[in-house]
């Protein structure tokens, strides 16, 4: 039996334990956990020869310590940030002694053993080993300013320093364990079997039926081929299964569509995706996607059946690249956010953004709303552990906010691999945190096609003009006539966004000009002054309606938003919706003008008027 109970309460007991030896031997926490969890999952793939150890414990110390050190040489210049005074003085005495000699100190005073196993673990002779111990004390206790013996106390404070005692289930080391004991029976039984007919053991019966091996000069004996232990790869057993995938829609049936390493076709499987992979050279790739679907209630009425709203449905994404190394990988977490917070697919509007702590090293999540027919939610979650980067995708009908179902779909795709090599951090439930938008578009600090809402009927994507000097500011109305020119005022832009596959193209569009003033007065005058020709031009009257529909103002920045209706003659009016803005010295003006048809909600031009607001700040304009 592979008594999974003795392994659970085996890797509760030492882990954190084993943790600090090899944050002592390191001073690298990241490396020193990844260490222990590889560990244990070998420990589960030998657990039959690991149960019958005497001590267990010892079993698995050679092989922590091993995976640390070699861990550790990939990454020689890693120093821990945000450490107490005290920790970071022990780290600095440490780094003193030589490898050999942290061993020694760990193994007589934090986890003592006697001399003779010591001596065997640090693989030195009796005596040396010894001798190293007592060198290793005198040294460590001169570096810290302490005695001798105070150094237990000072090792086991340094585990405390540990800060993210975050553990992969014992569950999933065991999975992991499994996975990699098939894999090394299959690498086992196809070596052997090439050994065997490349050195022509297999012998064709012909003409000498009485033919043998031993008449052919080969003796029986097997081969045995052992596979590499730390090398990374992945393997379909690592990914998702459609009943994880239900948290995407409780409501609905999910079902695995395909499993590919997305080498065939375009290789574009995502929304917004920008290229085939994120590392053009990375170690391998592998992607499943899935379905939900519900059918609509049974009726034997066929009238009643048309009647029917049409059956929701949706799908998810699991996309999963391996890197060479962990360098690598974060290269290719920052493509794989930039295809997300820059969406090239057409009428893709970027909602909101979010930082999820506690999945793997690092996480995003970002929501989109698609309207390229009935709108749809696209939420991606994008999250590096280790030398992997893995992407989620969950794709709804209607317009849902919270993160939570593809936050918790990324973390369980995490915790997937979470024990295999070249995996980092495991994932702990996620806490979605909204953050600002990441700097994208040809302009940052200026809209782009992907911020912008639908508008009804309207065919085709939007598309935007290049930035150019304002000569006439479109912006404006005939109610502010605000003017993006004169002393003071530099670096302005204005740029302006049309549908040209609609019939009344240029009847209707969305404009926005930006510059910058000499300072936060001036910048904050100039807002004040067009907020005060809108009101004026309110109660004055001359066939203009103005509705003010959002506004807020503090020392940092300001933003209104209107609704302007304008007459045009006794039977025609014009309605536009217009936004002023300020962020420190930086001021911004938007306008919209509807065409009959062609509009968009008042609630999206306030969003859009606050997404304008929001990018403000990241404005990177040159003179022109």
């Amino acid at each position: 039996m592979r008594s999974p109970e003795e392994f659970d309460n085996l890797y509760k007991d030492v882990r954190d334990r084993l943790l600090v030896e090899a944050y002592v031997l390191t001073g690298d926490q990241h490396v020193s956990r990844t260490a222990v969890r590889d560990a244990f999952t070998v420990a589960w793939h030998h657990w039959d020869k690991v149960r019958g150890a005497s001590d267990r414990e010892a079993w698995l110390r050679p092989l922590v310590w091993k995976r640390a050190k070699h861990r550790h040489a990939a990454r020689p210049w890693h120093r821990e940030k945000d450490l107490d005074e005290e920790s970071s003085a022990t780290l600095e005495a440490l780094s003193t002694l030589s490898m050999n000699q942290r061993k020694a100190l760990v193994l007589t005073h934090y986890s003592p053993v006697p001399l003779a196993e010591m001596a065997r673990e640090i693989g030195l002779p009796r005596q040396q080993a010894q001798a190293e111990a007592e060198t290793a004390g005198a040294a460590f206790a001169l570096a810290r300013h302490t005695t001798p013996e105070s150094i237990p106390a000072h090792l086991t404070a340094l585990g405390s320093a540990i800060g993210d005692n975050r553990w992969p289930r014992s569950s999933i080391l065991r999975r992991a364990g499994t996975t990699r004991r098939r894999a090394h029976t299959v690498v086992g039984v196809l070596a052997t079997t090439a050994a065997v007919v490349l050195s022509g053991m297999v012998v064709a019966q012909g003409e000498t039926p009485g033919a043998t091996l031993s008449d052919q000069g080969f003796e029986r004996r097997a081969t045995k081929v052992e596979a590499t232990a730390d090398e990374p790869a992945l393997t379909e057993e690592m990914l998702l299964t459609p009943r994880q995938v239900r948290r995407v829609d409780p409501g609905l049936a999910w079902s695995e569509s395909a499993t590919s390493t997305n080498t065939e076709g375009n290789g574009l499987v995502m929304p917004c995706q920008g290229n085939r992979f994120a590392d053009a050279k990375g170690l391998g790739a592998i992607v499943r996607t899935f379905e939900g679907t519900q059918k609509p209630r049974g009726s034997g009425n066929k009238k009643k059946q048309r009647q029917q709203p049409p059956a929701r449905t949706a799908s998810a994404t699991e996309f999963v690249e391996l890197s060479a190394s962990e360098e690598q990988a974060a290269d290719a977490y920052a493509v794989a956010r930039s295809w997300f917070a820059g969406c090239s697919t057409d009428r893709v509007q970027l909602m909101s953004v979010h930082d999820l702590k506690g999945v793997g090293d690092e996480a995003s999540l970002f929501t989109l709303r698609s309207w390229r027919g009935p709108t749809r939610t696209i939420q991606v979650g994008v999250a590096r552990s280790g030398q992997m980067v893995t992407t989620a995708v969950g794709d709804v009908a209607g317009m849902r906010s919270k993160p939570r179902p593809v936050a918790s779909l990324l973390a369980a795709s995490v915790n997937a691999r979470c024990g295999a090599a070249g995996a980092g951090a495991c994932a702990s439930p996620p806490k979605a945190r909204p953050t600002s938008v990441p700097v994208a578009g040809s302009v940052p600090g200026m809209l782009s096609e992907f911020d912008l809402p639908p508008v009804t009927r309207a065919k085709g994507p939007w598309v935007g003009t290049d930035p150019a000097k304002p000569r006439v500011n479109v912006a404006s109305t005939r109610c502010d006539r605000t003017v993006f020119m004169g002393k003071g005022i530099k670096n302005n832009l204005t740029r302006t966004f049309l549908f040209p596959q609609a019939r009344r193209a240029g009847e209707f569009g969305l404009t926005q000009t930006v510059a910058t003033m000499r300072g936060a007065p001036a910048a904050r005058k100039f807002v004040g002054g067009v907020r005060d020709r809108v009101d004026r031009c309110a109660k004055e009257g001359f066939g203009t309606d103005v509705t003010r529909l959002a506004g807020s103002s503090s020392k940092s920045r300001d933003l209104t938003v209107w609704r302007l209706e304008l007459e045009v003659s006794e039977n025609e009016s014009l309605e536009f919706l217009m936004a002023i803005m300020r962020q420190g010295s930086t001021v911004a003006q938007v306008g919209f003008v509807p065409a009959s048809g062609l509009s968009m909600s008042r609630s999206d031009f306030v969003w859009l008027a606050r997404r304008a607001l929001q990018r403000l700040p990241r404005l990177q304009l040159e003179t022109r």
